[in-house]
């Protein structure tokens, strides 16, 4: 491939708005690349998954050469279609870094159509939605509770959660500003 067959190829590549900046899709991204390297290869691997998180690894080959490598995360939670497809979105993800990394459909980031309409989201849910707490943090206050002498069941209910990891920061700095009073209540 030269200089000039990669800017020929992302002259036509298809391209999406997003927040006024237009990103080409992996989709785009994933043609150009067999337009230029139809005997070329694209390897993905799960490299994390756990709790809802994944990660995965893309490389693009040609032969036994790679030519570049991507990598992206996803969690489960952080998106609407993430609750069901989040592993394929996060492949898919890291299949156009691979690509961007290659240079195709670079123009105006490596990031996708795809991984930047997602992070926006994500952005604007966080604004929106209020953070659950993390799973040290849940386990350090069932700790406390239980030096407290407060029964997480009488916490979960008192908050209408599942589990302590249900709980939102605020939530979380209440519980253990006034522990005293929820051992009073759960008597």
């Amino acid at each position: 491939m030269t200089f000039e067959d990669l800017k020929k190829v992302n002259a036509k590549l298809g391209t999406m708005d997003v927040k006024g900046k237009s990103y080409v899709m992996v989709n785009e991204r994933v043609k150009a690349f067999r337009q230029l390297y139809p005997e070329g290869s694209i390897q993905t691997e799960l490299v994390y998954d756990q709790d809802g998180v994944c990660v995965f690894k893309a490389s693009v080959s040609y032969g036994d050469l790679i030519l570049a490598t991507g990598y992206a995360q996803e969690k489960e939670s952080s998106s609407y279609i993430n609750k069901t497809s989040y592993i394929e979105n996060c492949e898919t993800s890291a299949v156009g870094r691979a690509l961007g990394f290659l240079g195709i459909g670079i123009d105006t980031s490596i990031a996708s159509a795809e991984e930047v309409e997602t992070a926006v989201n994500n952005q604007e849910r966080l604004k929106t939605e209020p953070q659950t707490i993390s799973k040290t943090k849940a386990a350090a206050l069932a700790q406390l509770l239980i030096e407290k002498g407060v029964r997480v069941e009488s916490v979960c209910d008192l908050y209408k959660v599942e589990k302590l990891m249900d709980l939102n920061e605020k939530q979380h700095r209440n519980i253990v500003e006034n522990i005293d009073k929820i051992k009073e209540l759960q008597s």
